[in-house]
C-alpha cells in the first residue's frame, strides 16, 4: 500500500484510483502508534490553543482562522515523515507555518466556497467540503499555491466523489465516539483520522516529501 512513485495529478484524474477506506484506518493507527506521544501532545497543545482562544471573541476567531490550516499541516508532515521512515521531531508538527500563506489562505478561500455552497443550496457545499480534502497535502508535499491545490483535490476526488465522501463519514464517526468518551478519546482519534488521511493521500496520489521543506512561494 505504500506509494514510491508518485503520480501526476493529470495521470490520476485520467486513470482514477480506488478508494481503501479500511486500509486508510489501520495506517492511521500505525502511523499515529509509532509517534503516539507526539501525536498527543500535540493534540493537547491544540485544545490548550483553542480554549485561549475563546476567550478573545473576535481576536480569537480571527487569530483561529489563521493558524488553523498551518497548525493542521503539522500532523500530515510527521506522518508523512513516518512514511518514507524519516526521524521524525516535535518541531515538525510547527513545521506548516513554513509554509504559512499558501495554508492560511487554501483553508480559508475553501472555507468560504463551502459555505457558500451550504448557504446557497446545501449540495454545492457539501461537494466542495469533500472535494477539498487534499489541500492540505497538496500543498505541503506538491508545494503547491493555495489555489492550484484546491483545483487539484477537486479534481481528483470528483473522479471517486462518493467513495471519499464514505471515507469522511466513517473518520467523523471515529471522532464522534472519541468525543463521546468525554472527550478524551480525542486525544487518540483525531491524529488517527489526520493520519487515515494522509494515507489515502499516499495511496491515490503517493508522497513525494523530500527531506528539505522549502516553503511554497506565491
Amino acid at each position: 500500500m505504500y506509494s514510491s512513485n508518485p503520480k501526476s495529478i493529470e495521470s490520476i484524474i485520467q486513470q482514477g484510483y480506488s478508494v481503501k477506506i479500511g486500509d486508510y484506518i489501520s495506517r492511521g493507527w500505525e502511523t499515529t502508534r509509532q509517534n503516539l506521544g507526539g501525536f498527543i501532545g500535540f493534540v493537547v497543545i491544540l485544545v490548550l490553543i483553542n480554549i485561549g482562544l475563546a476567550f478573545l471573541p473576535v481576536l480569537g476567531t480571527i487569530a483561529s482562522t489563521v493558524i488553523s490550516g498551518p497548525l493542521n499541516a503539522g500532523f500530515f508532515f510527521v506522518a508523512f515523515k513516518i512514511f518514507k521512515r524519516q526521524t521524525t521531531t516535535f518541531e515538525d508538527f510547527f513545521k506548516g507555518f513554513n509554509y504559512f500563506l499558501p495554508l492560511f489562505l487554501g483553508t480559508l478561500i475553501s472555507n468560504i466556497f463551502v459555505v457558500l455552497g451550504l448557504v446557497c443550496l446545501i449540495i454545492p457545499g457539501i461537494y466542495l467540503g469533500v472535494a477539498y480534502f487534499f489541500i492540505i497535502p497538496l500543498i505541503l508535499d506538491k508545494k503547491m499555491d493555495f489555489w492550484p491545490a484546491m483545483e487539484a483535490s477537486r479534481k481528483i476526488v470528483t473522479k471517486e466523489w462518493f467513495s471519499i465522501f464514505g471515507l469522511a463519514i466513517v473518520l467523523g464517526l471515529i471522532n464522534f465516539v472519541g468525543a463521546l468518551l468525554l472527550g478524551v478519546g480525542l486525544l487518540f482519534t483525531i491524529p488517527i483520522t489526520i493520519c487515515a488521511v494522509a494515507a489515502a493521500y499516499d495511496d491515490i496520489i503517493g508522497v513525494a516529501l523530500p527531506t528539505t521543506d522549502t516553503p511554497t512561494s506565491l
